[in-house]
């Protein structure tokens, strides 16, 4: 198993390097100055132009400026906002739990709808009842994100004016950041509106969090019922049957937890789509998070944030991409054949 660990790890440290070259010979390709791309600082002062050459190793050669480059971006110096003068890692972590939070929450909603009506394909003997669910599946599938997120927002918001269509929360509640997870924060608000605020947070979360929810949705329904149909067919369900066992314990305690591995295997290959998605779905509800955060900073052409927007997403996708490979490796014992494949 330490191998196995071993060789994950190594495949991140290898794909996160190849990720920031890319990224370090990007930025040396921006319409500007390197050392005002790799900063920030529009108008240095000559001590700060002398500190910025010798932090990156600007009067060196390019693989020293790429070690300097690396060294400086994984100590937490990501340079400050053209824009706004700030530390973009400050900024960094202020919009990021905020796409954290959209995230989670669209991915329960998948999980929690999608899981039951992949069970019931699979089980259901009724054509209309397959053909329906199915229509479901390739209609969310097909359907563009953008157009999805706009068509709800006019519906839902602009007609009917049952949700809001826009930001994280009402700006009247004055919510102090703890965890910078609205949801969260209020709940831990000692205000006397913390639980209006809550409701509030919970209406403002539902249509970007549908609108997210539907690519995972589609995907979790069909791989559900095709791991089902798999499941179904085994002798160990068979046995069980044979034991007199009843259908609804059959399928709780031994055909859905087996069915779910698949499902797991799938949310880390589609997180990529899932993050992309995330920053059109936040831009369209103007969601503060990393997402609408990157797009304004490319509208500004704000070169430290973009540096900083791309390098988190791509860690993170990394990061989650592997730590899910790891998991279902732990929890499927037929996948740890790698594990002693020498």
């Amino acid at each position: 198993m330490w191998r196995y660990l071993i060789r994950r790890l190594n495949l991140f440290i290898a794909t996160s390097i190849v990720m920031m070259a890319v990224l370090f010979f990007a930025t040396g390709m921006f319409p500007v100055e390197k050392g005002y791309a790799l900063t920030g600082i529009q108008f240095p002062t000559e001590e700060q132009q002398v500190q910025t050459v010798e932090d990156y190793k600007l009067d060196k050669n390019q693989f020293s400026q790429f070690y300097a480059y690396v060294t400086q971006r994984l100590s937490g110096n990501l340079g400050i906002s053209v824009n706004s003068q700030q530390d973009v890692a400050e900024e960094l972590s202020a919009v990021l739990p905020a796409s954290f939070e959209l995230s989670l929450f669209a991915g329960c909603i998948a999980v929690f709808f999608g899981v039951p009506l992949g069970v019931l394909a699979s089980l259901s003997s009724s054509k209309p009842v397959q053909r329906s669910i199915l229509a479901i599946t390739l209609t969310g599938y097909s359907i563009p994100v953008f157009w999805l997120g706009l068509t709800l927002a006019l519906w839902f918001g602009v007609q009917l004016e049952w949700l809001p269509i826009s930001g994280q929360i009402n700006l009247l509640y004055e919510i102090e950041p703890v965890t910078r997870i609205m949801l969260i924060d209020t709940l831990l608000s000692e205000s006397s509106y913390s639980m209006s605020a809550f409701k509030d947070a919970l209406l403002h979360i539902i249509l970007p969090a549908v609108t997210l929810a539907v690519l995972p949705f589609t995907v979790v329904i069909r791989i559900t019922r095709q791991a089902m149909v798999t499941v179904m067919t085994q002798t160990y369900i068979r046995a069980a049957e044979a034991r007199g066992l009843s259908t609804y314990r059959i399928l709780i305690r031994h055909a859905l937890p087996n069915a779910l591995i698949p499902v797991l295997k799938a949310f880390g290959l589609m997180l990529g789509s899932f993050a992309s998605y995330g920053i059109i779905v936040e831009v369209i509800f103007a969601w503060p998070g990393v997402g609408s955060w990157l797009i304004n900073a490319i509208y500004q052409r704000d070169y430290t944030v973009i540096q900083a927007g791309i390098l988190s997403v791509s860690l993170l996708i990394i990061f989650l991409s592997i730590m899910i490979e790891l998991l279902h490796t732990t929890i499927n014992p037929i996948n740890r054949k790698e594990l002693y494949a020498d």
